[in-house]
């Protein structure tokens, strides 16, 4: 995508939103976006040069991870291919939800996304209006590095806007981040453990483990 044109915006329940999208991410680009409960910076997560223009923008560390979001099932089907049946059926049950999944990643998928620990790979998947968009993203909050990650697109910093290709205007969120849930050795141990507490509590996560057979 080439740089220093205006920030184009649509609306998340446009009907071309979803089409944006996967064009904007497909040439390079960064789009603005919002997911469940906060606003998003969303990039092809193999391509280095989109998610340094993400970095540059946050001021952030390129040293941390960042989860893969889907927004369609089947654009997961390869990656759920390689699950064993516990972490599979985690995924069933919890995606697509407000949480983050860190899995085992034996294929090392998506290094620019895992950084420093490529066995661990962090996946979300998005309901919503977004939601049948075909680009698996490389995706973090869209704040500068610091600062609390927006829940209005007004709020979203007036330089990331700008520095965005496609900005996605979904209204006012929930405000609440994903909860993050390591399921990585549930293969060997059954074990889960929340890393942070989000949208979805501890009961209800557990509930739903234990529905699907798990822990």
């Amino acid at each position: 995508m080439s740089q220093g044109e205006q920030t184009r915006v649509v609306l998340a329940e446009s009907p071309t939103a979803r089409k944006d999208l996967q064009a904007c991410v497909g040439e390079g680009g960064v789009v603005v976006f919002p997911s469940d409960g906060l606003y998003g910076l969303a990039c092809d997560p193999l391509d280095w040069a989109a998610i340094g223009r993400i970095h540059r923008l946050k001021g952030r560390d390129e040293g941390k991870s960042s989860a893969v979001m889907y927004f369609s099932p089947l654009a997961m089907r390869e990656l759920v291919a390689e699950l064993g049946p516990h972490t599979a059926a985690a995924v069933s049950a919890l995606l697509p939800g407000p949480v983050t999944l860190v899995l085992a990643n034996p294929g090392r998928r998506y290094p620019l996304a895992c950084r420093e620990d490529p066995e661990r790979l962090g996946v979300r998947l998005l309901a919503g209006p977004l939601a049948g968009a075909m680009c698996p993203v490389f995706q973090t909050s869209a704040n500068l590095s610091g600062e609390a990650p927006p829940s209005r697109f007004a709020a979203v910093p007036a330089s990331i806007r700008a520095g965005a290709d496609l900005a996605i205007d979904g209204g006012e969120l929930t405000g609440l981040p994903s909860t993050v849930v390591d399921i990585a050795t549930i293969e060997e141990d059954g074990g889960w453990e929340i890393l942070r507490q989000g949208a979805l509590s501890q009961g209800d996560l557990a509930a739903a483990l234990a529905a699907a057979g798990l822990g």
